[in-house]
């Protein structure tokens, strides 16, 4: 590589939204942070990676200054960073690049963002999503109190109580009802924090009440909010951006066989075919006008353009191009960093929904290759 000796590259994995580092031995990039770096290595190029302490639902302006603070903490005054960002995280990542950004630091943000060789987003919403605006509802903020509990929770033992499952899944059928989010099933979401150990439970716990108090990001993900941030936030003329796309199939017959007869895998599917049902809902004065580069990038990749209406359950497929377009994912929204279902891999992969995708790991392997050789090629 063409770096001068004495400096190694540092990648930056920058979580998304209900993002964290770890908790226990629960980490966001569990499956890419060590796959990562062998794929680099395999190319010649010895590079740290290193997974940012971001906050869950703070305001990208916070974020982002969280962002700065790690590479100046990990990363020498001469080695080059390379940021990788899922879902929220490349928004982060563009904010910190951009020429004349303000952030509420003192600290040499331009310095930092000189250094930056390349960008990469996975599953970004460049354009907004709707759910964000779901989240702000009175029913959303519930609901997120309570996903930001059983995520983690079905991370670390696979699947939720199925009780607890059912009474979440039956939501979809109560989307216009706030009385149907009832202060007991917050009480039931709670009570199965009582099988983790005291330390990782204080630290969820920690996370649940930061998602609580500070919930500026989702309007800041809207598509009317992030039509304002792409028309105030400049690409840096030096740093390479590339894109991952990620596409669920529908809701509908096909993917409710590919999850299944297994009761639980039913009801997981009904929640995510809720969450999806709000991602489709893109206002039609707010879809994106795509370029001919990724319009022939999406079609060639998925075998037709996506619709507004096509989303990977969290975020619409049409928000999610920035620059080079390196790898389409049939995937939902947390596949791509490796929370599908593979329970022979070690260590397993576990699902957070039940999409019904058919992602897998030599899917993921395949991702993960495509953004290696993007950062390699622009060492």
């Amino acid at each position: 590589m063409s770096d001068s000796p004495g400096t190694t590259p540092h990648v930056f994995l920058i979580p998304g939204f209900f993002g964290f580092t770890s908790i226990g031995e629960l980490r966001y990039f569990r499956h890419v942070e060590s796959y990562l770096a062998e794929l680099m290595a395999a190319r010649g190029i010895d590079a740290r990676v290193v997974t940012v302490e971001t906050l869950p639902t703070a305001g990208l302006r916070q974020r982002t200054t969280r962002l700065l603070d790690a590479i100046i903490n990990h990363a020498g005054e001469d080695e080059p960073i390379y940021l990788v960002g899922h879902s929220t995280g490349g928004l982060d990542a563009r904010l910190l690049a951009s020429p004349g950004v303000a952030l509420a630091t003192t600290r040499d943000t331009e310095s930092v963002a000189q250094r930056i060789r390349a960008i990469v987003t996975v599953s970004t919403p460049h354009h907004g999503t709707p759910v964000a605006a779901f989240f702000t509802s009175l029913v959303g903020q519930r609901l997120l109190r309570i996903l930001s509990i059983l995520t983690l929770y079905s991370l670390r033992f696979g699947r939720l109580p199925l009780s607890v499952m059912v009474r979440v899944g039956a939501l979809a059928t109560h989307l216009d009802n706030a009385t149907s989010l009832d202060r007991s099933l917050l009480n039931d979401a709670y009570a199965v924090l009582g099988d983790l150990p005291e330390e990782r439970r204080l630290a969820l716990e920690a996370m649940v009440q930061e998602v609580t108090l500070d919930q500026r990001l989702m309007p800041q993900l809207a598509p009317a909010a992030l039509d304002l941030f792409n028309a105030s936030t400049g690409d840096r003329g030096t740093v390479a951006y590339g894109s991952v796309i990620s596409r669920a199939n529908p809701p509908g017959l096909r993917s409710t066989m590919r999850a299944g007869i297994d009761p639980y895998a039913q009801v997981s599917h009904g929640l995510f075919s809720f969450i999806w049902l709000i991602a489709s809902r893109t206002p039609t004065t707010r879809i994106p006008q795509l370029s001919l580069e990724h319009r022939q990038a999406l079609e060639q990749g998925f075998g037709s353009l996506p619709t507004w209406r096509d989303s990977d359950g969290v975020v619409p497929t049409l928000s999610q191009p920035w620059g080079r377009v390196l790898y389409t994912a049939f995937a939902d929204h947390h596949d791509t960093i490796g929370h599908f279902g593979d329970p022979n891999y070690d260590p397993p992969h576990v699902d957070w929904l039940t999409a019904g995708t058919g992602f897998r790991r030599p899917d993921f392997e395949a991702l993960w290759a495509s953004i290696a050789g993007f950062l390699a090629d622009n060492s």
